[in-house]
């Protein structure tokens, strides 16, 4: 009986190592980059990122990341391109207020980590996987205390996120790329 309960603990432990965190949403935003007129990149940001994080390197099993971007927070530092991108022809932040990333699996690779999951954006639901640079280690910041952060990017085409617009300039390109490159940066902290 006691070495039943013995085994019983030590398959629970790894379980009981990990930690439970939270999205600094001071200190995190989510990015984007996009090719104009298919000559340069614009890039943008939402501001308002938040979510939890269930993480231990050990036991990659049960490491979990759910973020909520608020769609309305984008910025390219341009306000009528960022009125034109909450708009219903983008991401109709007026029916669709949040993008939503939930893991399925966290998986080491020989490149670091890659964090397979569902990301949502209007309504419209796709796999993807982050390939994250990170995480770092722990540090104690004092006023919050102990914390860790990652950078994790993926691309996706937005018209399988039916965000369908586009236009073409008199050069004979269209105005908006097809491939968006997002890169979530997240600090997170330590819940008690």
């Amino acid at each position: 009986m006691i070495n039943k309960l013995i085994l019983l603990a030590t398959a629970c432990l790894p379980a009981l190592q990990a930690q439970s965190w939270e999205i600094d949403s001071n200190h995190s935003s989510a990015q984007f980059s996009v090719r104009h007129i298919m000559i340069s990149n614009v890039k943008g940001e939402f501001t308002k990122v938040s979510g939890k994080a269930i993480y231990d390197p050990k036991n990659l099993a049960g490491a979990s990341l759910e973020a909520t971007i608020d769609a309305s927070s984008i910025t390219t530092r341009e306000p009528r391109r960022d009125n034109h991108l909450r708009s219903a022809e983008f991401l109709d932040v007026a029916k669709f207020p949040v993008i939503t990333f939930k893991s399925s699996k966290f998986v080491k690779t020989t490149a670091g980590l890659s964090i397979l999951g569902d990301l949502t954006i209007r309504g419209v639901t796709k796999p993807v996987t982050l390939t994250v640079d990170g995480p770092t280690g722990e540090v104690n910041d004092p006023k919050s205390g102990p914390k860790i952060g990652a950078s994790a990017t993926t691309k996706i085409n937005r018209k399988e996120f039916g965000m369908l617009y586009n236009a073409v300039v008199e050069a004979g390109s269209f105005v908006v790329g097809d491939d968006v490159t997002i890169t979530l940066d997240v600090e997170l902290l330590k819940r008690k």
